[in-house]
């Protein structure tokens, strides 16, 4: 498989698992949403938050990317986010409708990705203003495991509220060579 489409193959993974973890989390009340369960960001609610501050912040960087992706002009019109704990949408629907853009851009930008844009050293700065240059296909990488970490997070909240969100693996996106198209 080409690192493109091993990206891709995440992208799809992605917005597949945020479809299904914001279905099941919608069968909870909002004070169960934001119910402060001891997690890095606190509640359900406050965890999609996360991904979607840490989402914007990269997509941002990769905008930057000498090709200049053009599928990521959406969110480059979007505020900064001004933290990691930042509460972008109060409410579930709010977050769904930002986690539908965010997904379908992703989706749509991951299909122009070419193997030589994945060779290229990306130079950004963190959330503090540190300096950094690195292999880009490692960044995106770490921005899909990045999602899987927390989404991981939140599927445990979900479970401990009595939300089974069933199967979560990869393996489920990945296609059966033995089948036939």
């Amino acid at each position: 498989m080409l690192r493109r489409d091993h990206i891709r193959l995440m992208a799809d993974y992605n917005q597949w698992m945020n479809s299904r973890l914001l279905e099941a989390a919608a069968s909870l009340d909002a004070a169960a949403l934001s119910a402060d369960r001891g997690a890095f960001f606190g509640s359900i609610l406050g965890s999609l938050n996360h991904l979607l501050v840490a989402d914007i912040l990269w997509l941002k960087r990769f905008a930057t990317h000498p090709t200049g992706f053009m599928a990521l002009a959406p969110v480059q019109q979007m505020p900064d986010p001004s933290a990691l704990d930042q509460i972008l949408c109060p409410t579930l629907d709010e977050v769904r409708a930002l986690r539908n853009t965010l997904d379908a851009t992703i989706l749509d930008w991951s299909k122009t990705l070419t193997e030589s844009d994945l060779d290229v050293a990306l130079a950004y700065k963190s959330t503090k203003g540190v300096p950094a240059t690195r292999n880009f296909f490692a960044l995106l990488t770490h921005f899909f495991n990045h999602q899987t970490h927390h989404r991981g997070q939140i599927t445990t909240l979900l479970s401990q509220a009595g939300v089974d969100m069933g199967v979560t693996d990869l393996l489920w996106r990945i296609p059966n060579l033995d089948e036939a198209p």
